[in-house]
Formats: C-alpha cells, sequence, structure tokens
C-alpha cells in the first residue's frame, strides 16, 4: 500500500449524483421508547415550540397560537370541517405524562391524543369521545418527539379551536455531553474524549435529506450510533446538526476539496498556484466553524475528501508530487485556521490511500489525527499505519464490505458483487479490525446510512428504499451488542441465472435462488434490471416477470444489448428485504436462415480510423463478432452497404447497433449498384437490435442512414442479412 494503487480504498464514484428515488416507510418498532421513571420531575413540553396544523380560519389563528403562554388571549383555529389536526415538535423525544387542552366555545366532541417519533408515523395515547369543551386535562402514558391533536368531530358548525395546547412530561432523549472534544493520551495509546469521558466513534455516513432527518434519526439512535459523518457543511447543515443533537448522536462536519471523491471524481485545482481558490475556500470554511462550533452535535472537523489520492487525475510526475505536496500544506492551514476559530473540536483530513498519510505527516502536523475510507482491505490499515511510523491516531471515515475495485470479476466481466451474507460480514469485519487497533483507531463511521434504490444503492445501503438489509443488523449487532427480538430479513442463496452469458433480448431467462425467512414470514418478491454495465443507467427498473415455482423466475431480458445486472429482491413485509444480484449478458436474438452477408465485401460512406477502439472499417460490420463495429464519421448523410456477389433472396435484416444509432433510415437493395430501390423506412430507431423483414431479390444491400440518435456518428457491430 506503499504505492497508489489502481483500486484503491475508496467508495464508489457516483455515490451523491443519482437523484432519489421513493423513499420507503421505515418500519422501526424499537423506536418506541419506555417512558421515564415516575419519580422524574413533570415539565411543560411544549411552550414556545413549532406547532403546525392541517389548515387555520385566518392569518390571526396561526398555530404558534396556541403555544404561546396566553391562556385566553390568543388562540388558534381551524377550518370548519373535519378532520383536522394540530400538532407540535417538542425538539426530541420526551417521556410524556399529561396533555391539557383549553378549548374556545368551538371545542372538538371526538378527537384522539397521538405521538411520533419522526411526524410520520403516529401511535394513539388518548381517544376522547363525548367531549364537552372547557378544559380536558388527560393522563397519557407514551413518548415521542411528536404530539397532536386529531379531530375526528366538532361539536357545532365552526372548525376546532384551542386557545393553549400543553404537553408536560420529561425529557426522554440524551443530548450529547458537554465540554470540549479532545484527542488525549500518548503514542498508540489514544482516545477520543467529549466533555473528559471516553468517546468511541461509532458511526454511519448520513445519506437521507436533512429534511427528511426527523423521519431516520430515531432509527440511526436504535442501532446503537453515536456519530454520523457529512462530505459538505454549510447554510443548510443547521437543521441536520438540530436534529442529530436531539437523539443524543455528534457529527462530523465534513468539507469538500477538489479534486473530492477520489479517481473519477472533481475538478482540478493547481494548489501550488492558486491562491484565489484557497483564499475562497480558507474564507468559506472559517464562516461555518464560527456558525457551528458551539452546536451541541459537532464532534469535529473533517478537511478534504479522497483529494491526494483524487490529485493523480489531473497530474502526473514531478507536477503531482508538488501538487500533493501543496494540497496537504493547504489543509495544514485550514486546521490552524479552524482551531484559531474553535480550540474545541478536532480537525481530520479523509483519504482513500494510505499512501497519503506520508504526505499529511509531512505537511499537515496541526491536524489532530488522520482518516482513512477503506473497504474490503480495512485490516491492511493497521498494517500500514504501523510500517509508516505515524504519531497521530485515525479514524475510518468510510468502511464496508469489498467495493466493486475489488471484486474479481464474474463470467461477463463486470465486477462480481458480494451476497448479503459476505457484505454483513464485511460490516462486522470493518468494525472488528478497528476496535481491534487498540489506542489508535478511534472509531468509525461505516458507509452507509442512504435509502437510494439504485446500483451503488443496493451494494452499499444499509437501508435502500427504507428496507432494512442484513448490513442493517450487523452494524447494528456492532455497535448495540445485540439484534435480539428484531425481526430480520429474508436470506436469499445459491442466486444463478441460466443463460447468464447469451440471454436473447427480448426474450425470457430464468432466475433461481434459495430463499428462507429467519422469523417465517411469508416473502413476496420483486425483480429489478440495472443497466450500469449496458448504458451507464444506475437506476433500478422493474423488470416484467414471473414466478414458475420453487424459486425460480423466467424474467423478460431487455431490449438493449450488453450486460445487464439482475436483482431478486425478497421482503418480509416487516420492512426487511433480502436484496441478491447477477449479471446477465443480454444478445442479439438469433435468426433463422443464413447470414448472406456473412464475411461479403463492404463499403461505407466514411469510417472511423482512429478513436477509442477504431479503427472502425466497414468490414467490421459483417464479419460476425460482436466485440468489433463499423464508425461513421460524426455527419449526416452515411452509408454502408454489401455486395452479396450475385441476386440473392433477402428476407430479412438484423442490425446490431452500438449506442452511436440511427434514428433514421432506409434500406435501399439494387441490381447493379447503381439504380436503387427502397424496401424499408423507419424515422423511429431507438438504438436497439433492429430485425426487418423485407422480401426483395437483389445483389447489393445498403443501409442509408439520415438521421442520427446521437451526436456521434452512425456504428454498427453487425449488419446481418439473411436469405
Amino acid at each position: 500500500m506503499s504505492a497508489a494503487p489502481t483500486y484503491p480504498y475508496r467508495r464508489p464514484a457516483g455515490r451523491r449524483a443519482v437523484p432519489l428515488l421513493a423513499l420507503g416507510a421505515l418500519v422501526a418498532s424499537s423506536l418506541a421508547l419506555a417512558a421515564p421513571p415516575a419519580q422524574a420531575a413533570e415539565t411543560l413540553l411544549s411552550q414556545g415550540r413549532p406547532a403546525t396544523a392541517s389548515s387555520q380560519e385566518g392569518d390571526g389563528y396561526a398555530p404558534s397560537a396556541a403555544v404561546d403562554g396566553n391562556l385566553t388571549g390568543t388562540r388558534w383555529a381551524s377550518r370548519w370541517s373535519d378532520p383536522q389536526w394540530f400538532q407540535v415538535d417538542l425538539g426530541q423525544r420526551s417521556g410524556l405524562s399529561r396533555v391539557v387542552l383549553t378549548w374556545e366555545g368551538a371545542y372538538g366532541k371526538s378527537y384522539q391524543i397521538q405521538a411520533s417519533d419522526n411526524g410520520t408515523d403516529w401511535r394513539t395515547l388518548k381517544t376522547v369521545t363525548g367531549g364537552d369543551g372547557g378544559t380536558d386535562e388527560l393522563a397519557v402514558s407514551g413518548s415521542g418527539r411528536y404530539v397532536r391533536m386529531l379531530g375526528t368531530e366538532r361539536s357545532g358548525g365552526y372548525g376546532y379551536s384551542l386557545w393553549e395546547f400543553q404537553v408536560y412530561g420529561t425529557t426522554d432523549g440524551t443530548p450529547p455531553a458537554g465540554g470540549p472534544v479532545e484527542v488525549t493520551g500518548s503514542q498508540g495509546n489514544w482516545q477520543l474524549t467529549v466533555g473528559g469521558q471516553p468517546y468511541t466513534v461509532k458511526g454511519l455516513t448520513w445519506g437521507p435529506a436533512i429534511a427528511d432527518a426527523p423521519k431516520y434519526m430515531p432509527d440511526v439512535k436504535s442501532m446503537g450510533v453515536n456519530t454520523i459523518r457529512t462530505w459538505g457543511t454549510d447554510s443548510s447543515t443547521e437543521p441536520l446538526l438540530d436534529t442529530a443533537a436531539a437523539h443524543g448522536i455528534r457529527v462530523v462536519n465534513g468539507f469538500w476539496l477538489q479534486p473530492g471523491g477520489g479517481p473519477g471524481s472533481g475538478g482540478c485545482v493547481d494548489y501550488v498556484t492558486d491562491t484565489t481558490y484557497k483564499n475562497n475556500m480558507l474564507t468559506e470554511f472559517a464562516k461555518w466553524v464560527e456558525a457551528y462550533k458551539s452546536h451541541p452535535a459537532t464532534l469535529m472537523w473533517n478537511v478534504g475528501n479522497e483529494s491526494v489520492l483524487g490529485l493523480q487525475n489531473c497530474y502526473s510526475g514531478t507536477e503531482l508530487e508538488a501538487q500533493r505536496n501543496a494540497y496537504t500544506g493547504f489543509v495544514n492551514d485550514v486546521a490552524k485556521k479552524i482551531h484559531s476559530i474553535d480550540p474545541d473540536h478536532p480537525v481530520t483530513s479523509t483519504d482513500a490511500w494510505t499512501g497519503a498519510w506520508p504526505y499529511y505527516q509531512r505537511n499537515a502536523p496541526d491536524l489532530d489525527l488522520y482518516s482513512m475510507n477503506s473497504y474490503g482491505d480495512v485490516c491492511g490499515v493497521q498494517e500500514d499505519w504501523e510500517e509508516g511510523g505515524y504519531t497521530k491516531p485515525y479514524i475510518i471515515t468510510e468502511g464496508g464490505p469489498a467495493g466493486e475495485w475489488e471484486v474479481p470479476d464474474d463470467a461477463n466481466g463486470v465486477p462480481d458483487e458480494p451476497t448479503d451474507v459476505q457484505k454483513a460480514e464485511g460490516y462486522t469485519k470493518a468494525w472488528d479490525c478497528v476496535t481491534g487497533h487498540r489506542g489508535v483507531a478511534l472509531g468509525a463511521t461505516l458507509f452507509h446510512y442512504g435509502v437510494e434504490h439504485d446500483f451503488g444503492g443496493i451494494w452499499f445501503n444499509l437501508i435502500p428504499d427504507g428496507l432494512k438489509r442484513l448490513s442493517y443488523y450487523a452494524v447494528k449487532k456492532a455497535y448495540s451488542g445485540s439484534t435480539s427480538g428484531d425481526n430480520t430479513p429474508p436470506v436469499i442463496t445459491d442466486m444463478a441465472v441460466d443463460r447468464a452469458s447469451s440471454a436473447a433480448a427480448g426474450g425470457e431467462f430464468t432466475v433461481r435462488a434459495g430463499v428462507r425467512d429467519p422469523d417465517g414470514d411469508p416473502v413476496t418478491y420483486k425483480v429489478f434490471l440495472s443497466g450500469n454495465y449496458a448504458n451507464g443507467d444506475k437506476r433500478l427498473v422493474e423488470a416484467e416477470w414471473r414466478s414458475t415455482g420453487n424459486g425460480t423466475f423466467a424474467v423478460k431480458a431487455p431490449e438493449k444489448l450488453g450486460v445487464w445486472k439482475v436483482y431478486l429482491q425478497a421482503e418480509d413485509g416487516r420492512g426487511n428485504a433480502g436484496i441478491e444480484t447477477k449479471s446477465v449478458k443480454v444478445v442479439a436474438p438469433p435468426v433463422t436462415g443464413t447470414n448472406v452477408a456473412l464475411n461479403k465485401p463492404t463499403t461505407a460512406s466514411s469510417f472511423q480510423p482512429s478513436y477509442g477502439d477504431c479503427p472502425c472499417e466497414p468490414a467490421k460490420a459483417t464479419d460476425g463478432k460482436a466485440d468489433t463495429r463499423w464508425a461513421s464519421d460524426w455527419s449526416d448523410p452515411q452509408w454502408i452497404q454489401v455486395d452479396l456477389g450475385a441476386a440473392t433472396a433477402v428476407r430479412r435484416l438484423q442490425l446490431v447497433w452500438d449506442p452511436a444509432y440511427a434514428k433514421s433510415y432506409e434500406v435501399r437493395v439494387s441490381d447493379d449498384g447503381s439504380t436503387w430501390r427502397t424496401v424499408h423506412t423507419t424515422t423511429a430507431g431507438d438504438g436497439d437490435v433492429d430485425t426487418i423483414d423485407v422480401a426483395a431479390t437483389a445483389r447489393y444491400v445498403r443501409l442509408h442512414l439520415t438521421a442520427r440518435g446521437t451526436g456521434w456518428g452512425y456504428s454498427l457491430h453487425e449488419f446481418g442479412i439473411y436469405s
């Protein structure tokens, strides 16, 4: 690991680039906490807290008026219809003991008092029928962050109106310990402390939208997590910090620097000469350190992500060496600036290659600790630290199962994704490696508490589409010590694809797997396809499929050729899922008859002599090889034609397009190569395999190409002509 590896410790490119798909609701019975001890002092929790409602009668009757402490002077009033609701956000989960409703004349005859941890999933604490107005003082038992009155029947023709809505109870969340965060101890015997108390980072990288933090943070807390990590810090960060603090969770606040994200990511910056960029970043970072240095959720500051490694995208040779030294020197400038503003929180910097550490050791002495993103080879970080003679501790800022850059390729030439069981073992191994490096590794923020249900999400996310994986429970067991009583996901084993390297486009192939549910829950299935390797589309799209019994599924292959991923998803109806995936190579469907164009003289209006895999001469479209192609100039019109040698009955054509396809073209035939007649025309080409029935006898067959489907030229892997 002393030299930059081709596939370093890093997360997959594109993790944050794909839009979120629809979020599934979390089913987490573990979120409901027990009521606090009876001897705890009761407190008015609702006064002055944010309040919302289903409606309000007018500008003078806002929800906030019912939590302002003015018992008979201001009030909330709803519209004149059923149902209506009023709710208050207590700021953190709390034990609830009493709710007092002071009604105006328009009162609720029937209503419910409900509580929620996330503002979405509600539990009914008390049901009232036959209400008579005045003051309702209701004893309740339970907990929640949000409390609401759900009105189901009004007392008369008006709406619902409350002078005051008061919630009493005790704080049930555990706010972060106060006091400075420090790296204490000496060489090989360090520890992180918060307010003087030992603190091991048991963390996850944070994926959901900040607006969804109240929905997901209780679940994160239930896993035994005490820390989340972000990659950027700005004006939008405060609600995330607030939600984290309300649940007793600390945050590693990230600052992004180019070229962030390792190989293939970010833009290029000249750290030797670009003082404007560096000054701007220094000013920007200082602004947010000042803003959040006193926030109770702040644990530490993390400057940059995989940039020492990523600089190899921009520079080489002696210039790369100069840039790496300049970059880590700038990181040190940032660290000194942060320390001058905030002496109470450590500063670190993340990379994905332990070969970056000598640069930090040489140029960034003001860092308090190092950070590393490492997946399949996470145990090697300790070995490299020991061999490198480093004098600072570290945390693992991303870790988990082996990534696509670390696993062998399968028979179709794409990375062989680990199974759910192997991924769960990867998280367990990662945590064991961290805790095994005692006095040096101070914890980890494992990757990734994300909800994306796409190519990268299935590989790494603990809750894609809100569904909990085996990996979720592996992390929970590592951090909390137990998953006793949890309902766990179905387990898929021995997934295989019949005709995995020869599935005909548009035809069916078979998926086989063994599925068991540890809890005996009934299992339902979904089958998805991803074109990540075929066309770069990382989305998962539900396939056309049917169950054929005994763990077998007939799946319709895509029309577009290339290697696809097929995913079998087994759900237990309790918020859990097992998901396995294999690759399938989609090929052109077979055509009956003889390919009379095979190795026949082929000419074209143009061809690409040198571009990518070229030269791409016309003859490569009739050589019978799926991995060669003809490619034209990037202009319209173009043509390619085959001389069959003699008049030949032509019944069918098969055009196997490269991504550079024809949107509009004609099939023309000729007896002499001069006079042509058109036998087929289309203006709706889509780049898939075109199989065209014709009825002609001719010596020459030509494609006359008039409109490209892309900005490139035209390109054919195969121009098949069948008699």
